[in-house]
Formats: structure tokens, sequence, C-alpha cells
């Protein structure tokens, strides 16, 4: 073990130390709080001393305490009264998923109206709203109704504390009754006529569910039976837009426009429209964070294509985590960010080395090979994660998931082609294909997770979680040392 070719290579990703500390810096102030001028003198005497003394030190104190001062600044503070029975303006945000006799819908309230003198107030906080069966709620629309926004109840004190962070105030129901006005519906957004078209596509309702999910990361018509069928097996992140998908969309375009470096300038279009499709699609889904910490990854990738420079994953990685934390420090306890960045982290440290070492003279093997090894690192990365947050340890996940990735790159790749391309004439070939394809991912969850063993119901408390999490850390540190960095040129 040499520590020389282990601060070598730390040397070679700046970003992933910036990262570390400011990260660090924002699961403090998730414990204790600090005066903001405390902080900010503490960031210009660190910031000072960095500069002049070039110190290691000061420079992790300084982004220490910005992380500590940017999650104080952005605490998400709710900008409706609690428990207040008045008149609300809201946005219904996404689909409406229904749940028999009533419907369940995620939304933002533009304004409300104080009881005491009749004028309204400005806000930004989203509600979880919840509706009967007689008052139908629409994607888009817009509507002025009575109630009170209540805190959330029930549940694991974990999810209270997500929803906080992700600016949910809590929930409020509505009837027939308390509807008291449909305003103009708004535009409908990129999202909304995405879920629109891929909703002609003929196929089963159960099909038609994981099409959406994977491919517009709408879940409206997930039903708990088949979410909990998800999960048990260990494919609960392929129903949610990740990373894994926006990889899938990046890879496959790649592939698709290999033919357009062999006209002039060709080379420079394929980046430009690889990169576009990509952002395509993030927007197309919603936004969400882990396929936005993707895309700007993909992004970086795309640009060192075009430059022909070297790519350090790692540090790419880094990079958009810490531009999304800075952009949304909440962003860090946000168990899809989590298990996103950890899963992809894993693959760059140990996925892609491993795939290296099992290369084979037949490409045929090494795709498969690359595919398990792939899908084992991922599961077993995010297994203490998973165990943590939902109490289940998918064992069967880690023999599934390879599969299991085949196929949802069919759905995911096939679905974001109907989205964006006028095909309208094949929609029966583009329904056969991802339908099947998606029945095929729900019949082996269904499958995984009804085998004996096959999920163990545990869940690792905080410390444990962050034990494993420092061996693996440890683990990778130990390995980078006893090898040297290979650098790895890249050809267009």
């Amino acid at each position: 073990m040499k520590i020389s070719r282990l601060t070598d290579r730390l040397d070679r990703m700046p970003m992933l130390k910036i990262l570390v500390f400011f990260a660090a810096g924002i699961a403090l102030a998730g414990r204790y709080e600090l005066p903001l001028c405390f902080l900010a003198g503490a960031f210009v005497v660190t910031g000072a001393l960095a500069l002049s003394l070039r110190s290691s030190a000061a420079t992790a104190a300084m982004l220490l305490t910005a992380g500590f001062a940017a999650a104080q600044l952005r605490v998400p503070r709710p900008t409706v009264p609690r428990g207040v029975h008045t008149v609300y303006e809201i946005t219904v945000e996404g689909f409406p998923a229904d749940r028999g006799r009533y419907a369940v819908a995620d939304a933002s309230v533009a304004a409300w109206r104080n009881p005491a003198d009749g004028r309204w107030h400005a806000s930004d906080a989203r509600i979880r709203l919840y509706a009967d069966s007689l008052a139908e709620l629409h994607a888009g629309e817009r509507i002025r109704c009575r109630g009170a926004v209540r805190p959330f109840r029930g549940g694991a004190e974990s999810y209270r504390r997500l929803m906080a962070r992700r600016g949910y105030a809590g929930t409020l129901w509505i009837t027939e009754r308390t509807l008291l006005e449909r305003l103009p519906q708004q535009h409908a957004g990129l999202h909304r006529r995405a879920v629109e078209r891929l909703s002609r596509l003929p196929m089963s309702a159960g099909a038609a569910a994981v099409v959406e999910a994977m491919a517009a990361g709408e879940r409206r018509g997930v039903t708990p039976c088949l979410r909990t069928a998800y999960s048990r097996s260990g494919l609960s992140h392929l129903l949610a837009v990740s990373g894994l998908h926006t990889g899938i969309v990046f890879v496959l375009v790649n592939l698709a426009l290999w033919w357009l470096p062999l006209f002039r300038r060709g080379h420079l279009l394929k980046n430009l429209l690889a990169a576009a499709a990509v952002w395509l699609f993030v927007a197309a889904a919603g936004f969400p964070p882990s396929a936005v910490r993707a895309a700007v990854m993909c992004t970086v990738l795309q640009a060192a294509l075009a430059s022909a420079s070297e790519y350090a994953g790692l540090n790419a990685l880094a990079a958009a985590g810490f531009g999304m934390l800075v952009w949304n420090p909440n962003w860090l306890g946000d168990i899809s960010f989590q298990l996103s960045f950890v899963a992809v982290a894993a693959i760059l440290a140990w996925g892609v080395p491993l795939c290296r070492r099992c290369r084979t003279r037949w490409k045929a093997v090494n795709v498969v090979v690359d595919a398990y090894l792939i899908g084992f690192v991922a599961t077993a990365a995010t297994a203490p994660l998973v165990s943590h947050t939902f109490g289940v340890v998918p064992l069967a996940g880690l023999a599934v998931n390879p599969l299991a990735i085949v196929l949802a790159g069919v759905v995911v790749f096939g679905g974001a082609l109907w989205m964006a391309a006028p095909v309208g004439m094949l929609a029966p070939v583009f329904g056969f294909v991802t339908g099947t394809a998606a029945e095929g991912i729900s019949a082996l969850a269904r499958l995984t997770a009804s085998l004996p063993g096959g999920a163990a119901d545990y869940a690792l408390g905080g410390w444990q979680t962050a034990a494993v999490y420092a061996v693996f850390a440890l683990a990778t540190l130990a390995a980078w040392s006893g090898e040297p960095k290979k650098s790895v040129p890249l050809r267009t």
C-alpha cells in the first residue's frame, strides 16, 4: 500500500474532496443550529486563512462552514398556516392517483386568505392534496377550495422529515362541498404532455403504469401491491426516473448516432444531440433530482468526448452533487438522491474496475458479465440505505437486477422514443414492445418477492448504516492506494 498513490489519485478528483466537506456541513446543520452572523464570520476567517496560508485544514473548515450556512439558509418553512380553516388557491401538479374512494395528488399553494381580515397572501408551499371521488381533480388545473392544511401524521418519522425537506407544508382534504371554484387551467407542461402521449399506447393497465413510471416519472397507476413486490425484489429503483434511466438514454442515443462522425463536424453534432436528448428526457420526467444529477454528469462526459479529453467519472459525479446541493441543500436528506448517488459512485469505484478485470475475448460474454457485475455492485451498495429506510434487505435482487435492467432499457428507450417521435401510426408496435418488457419486469418482481428468503426484514440503524459506508469508503481508498490509477484517453 502506497499513500503517495492515494494522494496522487485524490488530487485528480478535487470536486470529490470539496463535496465531502460541504455535505458534512449540511449534515451537521441537521443536528445543530448556529447564529448566521457567527457562520458568516467563520467563513470569512477560514477563507482568508485558506488563501493566505494555502492550508488544507482551513479550506476544509471553510467548506464545512459554507455547507452549514447553506443548509440553515434553505430550511423549508411553511408559508401557509396549519390547522386554520380558510380558502386556498391551488394548482394540481402531475396526475392524481386514484385510490378508490379518493384521489391523491401533489399540489402547490399559490395563495391563501387570512380569515381574520380577508386579505390574500402569496405562498410557494407544496401540499399533498386528497379529494373524494366526487371532487374530480385534473393535472395542471387551478382550483379554489376551503379547508385546513394539517401536518403529516402516521408513518415513520423519517417520512415526515423527508416531506419537510421537499418543501411540503402538510396535507389538505377537499370534498365536493369544499371545492369552491375551478379556475382557468394553466398551459400543459412538458411532463404532463409526455405522460398523456404515453397513455395513448395500447397496453394493459399494469404495463401502462410501469411504462409511465419508468419513462416519465409518473407513478399514479402503480398499485400498493405492485410497489411492495418491486420493493421486496430489490427492483423499486426502476419505478422512479433516476440516474439509471438517464444513463440508459445517454448510452442508447450515442449508439443510435454512431454514423454522424462519418460526416464533417459530425462528432460535434452527435455530442450536442446526445446531450440535448438527455436533458429533454429529464424535462419530460419532471426534473427529478437523481435524473438531474445524472444529466449533469452525462453532459460533462459528452463534453469530454467532444474534446477528446480525459474523463474522471467520480470527479464529475462529485461536481454534479456539489452543484445540486448548492442549489438545494435539503436534497442531501432525500432518499432518491442518496440512492442514486451511492449507486453511481459504487459503479464507478468498483463496478467498472471489476468489469475490466473480468474481460474476456468473447464480446457476448463480456456484455452479460458487465450487466451482472454492474447490477450486483449497485444493488449491494444501496442495500444498507434500503434496509435503513424501508426495513428490508432485497437478497434476491442481487441475482435478478441484471435481467431487469436489460428489460428496463427497452421500456425507457422505447418510451422516450415514442414521446419524442411523431410516429402515431406505430403505436401498436411501441405498445407491444414496451408493454411486453414492462410486464416482464413486473412478473420478475412478483416472482422474486414470492421466493422464500428472497428478502430479509431487517432495518439498519443510523450509526450502523454510517459504519457500513465508512468501511466501504476505507476499502475503496485501500484499493486506490494499492493500484496506480490508469489514465485512459477517450476517443470519439
